[in-house]
């Protein structure tokens, strides 16, 4: 890490004129929220507008986003044309994420598919599974992988068909999987850091302009369970 980067806390895993990747830290927020902390696209605008000694506005396209006590893998445009490019991507699933998720109990199965019908409490901050007629009623689909264990916790490996608000933790939550630290979602104890060990690990895409294949592998936060499952 730079000394630019280490000013920041910012962990730059890629940067080029049209992308720059994260390993976005638990902890830190995407987007501004109510909290009133200071977000991470604010912080890379300031970041890049000293890197680059640039005077007045810094463009900065927001493609996706994590939970704030998730960390991981994430996406920001540079220019318009990418922003417009990847945003596209990503509606049309061209963008192929995986997590690492550490849960409290093994599924029933070892790999399946979850479909469930998520809505989201606005007041809670919390999205619930309920009947596919509900009100507000979006359907999600998930497909995870049993990928090792280690004393009383299970790593998963996730991919998401669908995004919505919370949906891996609410998924899991719902089959009786609790993601370690996670007590909106039913983890006995929250993590003393506020950290949930869900982790946006891989992230796999076609460059939106040059047309390069990227992948990025992005490391596991320096947690003591996180570290057996390295």
């Amino acid at each position: 890490m730079g000394k630019l980067e280490e000013k920041y806390n910012l962990d730059v895993v890629f940067e080029d004129n049209h992308l720059l990747v994260i390993n976005k830290k638990p902890g830190q927020i995407a987007q501004g929220d109510k909290t009133g902390d200071i977000a991470l696209n604010d912080i890379v605008k300031n970041y890049l507008r000293e890197k680059y000694e640039k005077p007045g506005n810094v463009y900065l396209g927001l493609i996706h986003r994590l939970d704030r006590p998730t960390s991981g893998g994430l996406i920001f445009g540079k220019t318009e044309k990418a922003t417009v490019r990847l945003s596209k991507m990503f509606q049309y699933h061209e963008i192929n994420k995986t997590y690492w998720a550490v849960v409290d109990r093994m599924p029933a199965k070892e790999e399946d598919t979850l479909v469930h019908y998520l809505a989201k409490n606005e007041e809670k901050n919390k999205s619930f599974a309920v009947k596919a007629e509900s009100k507000n009623a979006k359907k999600a689909v998930l497909h995870y992988k049993y990928l090792a264990s280690i004393n009383n916790y299970h790593l998963l490996e996730v991919k998401l068909e669908t995004g919505r608000h919370h949906q891996i933790r609410a998924q899991l939550a719902t089959i009786g999987c609790h993601i370690k630290g996670d007590v909106k979602y039913g983890f006995k104890r929250p993590n003393i850091d506020g950290s949930i060990h869900l982790h946006s690990r891989y992230i796999q895409l076609v460059h939106p302009v040059t047309k390069e294949n990227l992948v990025f592998v992005f490391p596991l936060p320096p947690d003591p369970v996180w570290k057996q499952f390295e």
